[in-house]
């Protein structure tokens, strides 16, 4: 699974809208609309930030694990 669809999936899950992942990300609606539909990847810190917003590990979010 790629990792928009999973950033979707977890953000749904926890019924957060896309603006609001955005606030606790420091970042915009838009760029998580890009990430959602895999027309851009979240960066380093991005994605330690999900990692830790959502539980999971960064190995999970990329697709390594399960």
């Amino acid at each position: 699974m790629e990792i928009g669809n999973v950033i979707k999936n977890l953000r749904k899950e926890r019924k957060l809208t896309q603006t609001q992942l955005a606030t606790l990300l420091c970042t915009s609606q838009d760029t998580i609309s890009l990430w959602e539909l895999n027309k851009s990847l979240p960066d380093i810190e991005s994605l330690v930030k999900l990692a830790k917003i959502f539980d999971v590990s960064t190995d999970f979010l990329l697709g390594l694990e399960k």
